[in-house]
């Protein structure tokens, strides 16, 4: 496979992210919640998307 730069510094990125809060996905999840608030945007969908519906899972 070949090394993608831009994907190489994404899982950089995401990996010194989850750090920061000592990779607790609890943490990691507020954390975007909290930016979601600051900058007006949505950065997380929690809704069940139709693949999900299709398959009967509950996130």
């Amino acid at each position: 496979m070949i090394d993608d730069p831009i994907v190489a510094e994404i899982r950089k990125n995401r990996n010194l992210h989850a750090k920061k809060y000592n990779y607790d996905l609890d943490k990691i999840f507020l954390s975007i919640k909290k930016a979601e608030k600051k900058h007006h945007r949505l950065l997380v969908n929690r809704e069940i998307n139709n693949f999900e519906k299709k398959l009967d899972v509950v996130v």
